[in-house]
């Protein structure tokens, strides 16, 4: 049984001479062994240090020789063991989590004696040089002649970056490195992200320009990374569209949709608070969606798409009269806020209702509804804004609904007072 992991070997005697500890762990290959006990010609189990500086070894008996187990922080990698004799805490840290748990197990069944058949036992010899390197945290390969297709990728990397790879999908190898917090996957043939990219709990810089990207799946969307991610570069791929839910990702500060097929950006773009960097430039976006106006960017890019020149006359009508009852009482949900989910309603009303649209007069719509386009200047969202055209504008149309007849006929009459002021 061997385990890779910071040590600290903290003498319990040192406060009685006025001595602290140095508080710092080193990394080290801990194994649990026979080894031949001199003094009584016996073999007993012992728990063997390996240091950089010590590769050799320092050798603690375990057997009716610990005196307690610190484990309140085993699944973030740490734990304590604490030996009678010599009086020592053996502190680890910076390891992974159920490599200790297996380690600290064998512990325990040293400690009382169990037989050495029950025991995964090591051989207790010196260790090389390179095991007890500090753990590797950021790897680059930009050549597929180096990237590694026998050996796994360091558990420790907390950056990777893997570019002219031609990888046509993520390898399983990256989804396994828990404390990843960037990775870089760009200019490769990746065609479909995995659901499980979303497991990587750490990961706040998803990095994918220069791909062959079609879709963006809901799953990402609701995974954990509406916790962690911060920057996601999606541009130079061929995405026609993003989901309702991509607006789940909240932590989002930085987003890169640039040289895509987007026809639309998601509906409730607005409700990410924490974005402050946004370009979709060379896209097919006709218009923005209603709740652009929420946002408030840092700078925006939205050069080279073919906005629409907005005309309030130019409407499309999706009512109803009179409006059906169903359409009532989403209205009522969405105005009330009352809570709804697939175990209460219907999944595709579900779908309607996080697709409600807000009225100028404050009230939702869903189904049913009058759409039209005015020009916004983008200013009013953005403290620096990309040139729209080669013509110098900085407008461009934004969707708004009404929720029926009236409240479009307000629109337009005080479209024409201030026209005519």
């Amino acid at each position: 049984m061997k385990l890779q992991c910071d040590v600290e070997v903290v003498n319990r005697m040192l406060p009685t001479f006025g001595l602290k500890s140095r508080g710092k762990g080193v990394r080290a290959v801990l194994s649990i062994g026979k080894n031949l006990d001199k003094t009584n010609q016996r073999c007993n189990v012992y728990l063997m240090i390996c240091t950089a500086k010590d590769r050799t070894g320092s050798k603690y008996k375990l057997k009716d020789n610990i005196e307690k187990f610190f484990t309140w922080f085993v699944e973030e990698g740490k734990a304590t063991v604490r030996l009678k004799e010599p009086a020592v805490d053996i502190s680890l840290s910076k390891a992974d989590a159920n490599s200790l748990k297996n380690f600290l197990s064998a512990a325990r069944l040293a400690d009382k004696g169990s037989g050495a058949s029950s025991l995964p036992l090591s051989t207790l010899t010196p260790v090389r040089a390179r095991d007890v390197e500090q753990p590797k945290k950021k790897m680059t390969i930009v050549s597929k002649k180096d990237y590694p297709l026998t050996c796994n990728f360091p558990y420790s990397l907390e950056q990777l970056q893997v570019s002219y790879c031609k990888l046509s999908r993520i390898d399983t190898r990256m989804l396994s490195l828990k404390a990843l917090r960037k990775l870089d996957l760009s200019n490769n043939h990746i065609k479909k992200l995995p659901a499980t990219i979303g497991d990587l709990g750490c990961l706040s810089e998803l990095i994918l320009h220069s791909n062959h990207l079609e879709t963006f799946s809901e799953a990402l969307c609701l995974s954990t990374l509406q916790q962690t991610l911060q920057l996601l570069d999606l541009s130079q791929n061929r995405l026609q569209s993003l989901p309702a839910q991509f607006c789940q990702l909240r932590e989002l500060v930085n987003l890169k949709l640039d040289e895509n097929k987007l026809i639309s950006l998601p509906f409730h773009l607005g409700r990410l608070a924490k974005l402050r960097f946004l370009s979709a430039a060379h896209n097919q976006l006709a218009a923005l969606p209603g709740n652009f106006r929420k946002l408030k960017l840092e700078n925006l890019d939205l050069f080279g798409n073919p906005f629409v020149q907005p005309n309030p006359l130019d409407d499309t009508m999706r009512l109803a009269f009179p409006v059906p009852l169903q359409e009532l009482a989403s209205r009522a949900v969405a105005n009330l806020r009352i809570p709804y989910g697939p175990h209460l309603i219907p999944t595709h009303l579900c779908r309607d209702l996080e697709l409600a649209k807000l009225c100028d007069c404050g009230r939702f719509c869903v189904s049913f509804y009058i759409k039209t386009c005015v020009s916004m200047n983008l200013h009013q969202v953005s403290h620096t804004v990309v040139l729209v055209d080669d013509m110098g504008g900085t407008d461009a149309p934004v969707q708004q609904y009404f929720c029926s007849l009236s409240c479009y006929s307000e629109f337009l009459d005080n479209s024409i007072q201030r026209g005519i002021r």
